[in-house]
């Protein structure tokens, strides 16, 4: 299976390393893409070597080609996985923004493409009013979700928000 693995700007990004490596063993074709947010707390290149594919970051990543290097990505993915997903990023994709590349592949999957969120922030930022607006929004725009989990979370807290196991998102791939 051809899958997108979008990472967003959360502690919890560290664990998509373990995701994307998972998701190799299995014999998936995985191809990240991430928020530059992201690249705070992971490197695109710990990622492009476990998955063995280039690693898209930003727009310019993709000179290298006259292709829109998201929209390829989009038109062939059997799966788009975002793990972890920031508060953030479920607005943009909620609201129809595309500021990053990883919105703009949301904004362009086909709409047979199923699409796999899993949730990681502050539990405060989970329960807000807004964040569960766009959770409801997405959810009646198809996507599914994994998570988030409940426990000791990295500002402190705990509470709901933490991503769920790796395990459980392989399930959910699977």
């Amino acid at each position: 299976m051809n899958i997108v693995l979008g990472i967003s700007g959360s502690i919890a990004a560290y664990k998509s390393a373990d995701l994307a490596s998972q998701l190799v063993k299995r014999g998936h074709e995985v191809h990240v893409v991430m928020t530059h947010s992201a690249t705070e707390f992971i490197t695109p290149l710990t990622l492009q070597t476990l998955t063995r594919q280039p690693v898209l970051v930003s727009l310019e990543d993709e000179k290298q080609s006259w292709k829109p290097g998201h929209i390829e990505l989009a038109d062939h993915a059997d799966l788009f996985l975002v793990a972890p997903a920031s508060a953030n990023v479920l607005g943009n994709f909620a609201n129809g923004l595309s500021p990053d590349p990883l919105a703009a592949i949301y904004l362009a999957l086909p709409r047979t493409t199923p699409v796999v969120l899993a949730p990681a922030m502050n539990g405060k930022m989970w329960l807000h009013p807004a964040t569960q607006r766009n959770i409801a929004r997405l959810t009646e725009d198809g996507c599914k979700w994994v998570g988030p989990a409940e426990g000791d979370l990295a500002c402190g807290y705990e509470g709901i928000g933490r991503l769920a196991p790796v395990e459980e998102i392989l399930k959910a791939v699977e």
